[in-house]
């Protein structure tokens, strides 16, 4: 074997071994293969809440049996499925740690005895769906129109919107009416739609939620690696809901968003802090993008900052809610 053939096979082996350690990027039908999987594995109650427009399951996990719980949700936004992947691995983990009654990340994961964390790895599967594959998966009728919508654009990678062109994170009534910056039709982006919970998604994920009560709510977006947490706050809780936010900006390292008094709002997270008049937050993953997905080579980056989220909100809600009630 002649040196050059020994440095090409050596050099090739290196390559796969790389590609083998890469991530697999979460499409929904990778998620919703996956969660049933890990259902079966760990024994978790696995729900359909509802489906998007064109016929996906709406599916949330539950890891503990706290008869109370919190909520994390993420890919409200088609291109921010890296939100995914952090959910479905805090899933595994803790699942894992749970069922084993071991110890993670310093955390005592029988937390979740106590209050459980329904997850929701992905609002927006239509959304999904066509910022990482297209719209060949879509009807063919449809396809000059999404084109059309993307304003001209055969590349979706900037697809933010669910398949009917609403931005899902625009639908909530808190705030609706005054969101700034809106698109007058179906788009690509920022398109508030004609009236809030107009898109089946919005309406589903309400519903699971007043049915689930959770005590507090995170919803992941990217990108940015800030949080947001204010949305007219009653005075009364400022502080205690201030001090959730505080305890994960310090283990995650992101940056506090401290917006105006006349915040816009038409999100989850202010509907869900306007309606309970609980903490929440907005977790935004990555450094910032342009309009596009942030690449998988952060995950490993964003999961060290976030894998405690889920047990530092669990611990919070019993000490700070549960247990006040």
């Amino acid at each position: 074997m002649t040196k050059k053939v020994i440095i090409f096979l050596v050099v090739f082996l290196i390559v796969q071994d790389v590609k083998a350690e890469e991530p697999e990027m979460y499409t929904y039908n990778t998620m919703k293969t996956h969660m049933l999987e890990l259902s079966k594995r760990y024994g978790l109650e696995v729900k359909e809440f509802g489906q998007s427009e064109f016929g996906r399951d709406l599916l949330a996990i539950k890891v503990g049996e706290g008869k109370r719980s919190i909520l994390i949700t993420g890919s409200h936004h088609g291109r921010e499925w890296l939100s995914t992947h952090i959910i479905m691995k805090m899933i595994k983990e803790y699942a894992s740690a749970y069922q084993h009654k071991q110890t993670l990340f310093g955390h005592n994961p029988n937390i979740l005895d106590d209050v459980s964390i329904w997850f929701v790895p992905m609002v927006n599967p239509d959304g999904v769906t066509i910022q990482q594959q297209g719209i060949i998966h879509f009807p063919f009728l449809l396809q000059e129109i999404y084109v059309d919508i993307n304003e001209g654009e055969n590349n979706f990678k900037r697809w933010k919107a669910n398949a009917l062109g609403v931005d899902l994170n625009r639908q909530y009534p808190a705030g609706w009416e005054n969101i700034k910056g809106d698109t007058a039709y179906a788009s690509y982006s920022h398109y508030k739609g004609e009236k809030p919970f107009e898109a089946k998604e919005t309406r589903a994920l309400v519903d699971f939620t007043e049915k689930i009560q959770p005590l507090t709510s995170a919803a992941y977006h990217t990108s940015g690696r800030e949080l947001y947490w204010y949305y007219y706050n009653e005075l009364s809780h400022l502080q205690r809901d201030y001090q959730l936010v505080d305890i994960i900006a310090e283990k995650t390292g992101y940056k506090v968003s401290y917006p105006p008094y006349d915040a816009i709002g038409g999100g989850y997270t202010d509907w869900f802090i306007q309606s309970y008049q609980r903490p929440a937050l907005t977790i935004e993953l990555s450094y910032p993008v342009e309009e596009t997905n942030p690449p998988l080579s952060v995950l490993p980056e964003e999961w060290k900052r976030n894998k405690e989220v889920g047990f530092i909100i669990c611990k919070f809600a019993k000490e700070e809610l549960l247990e006040k009630e």
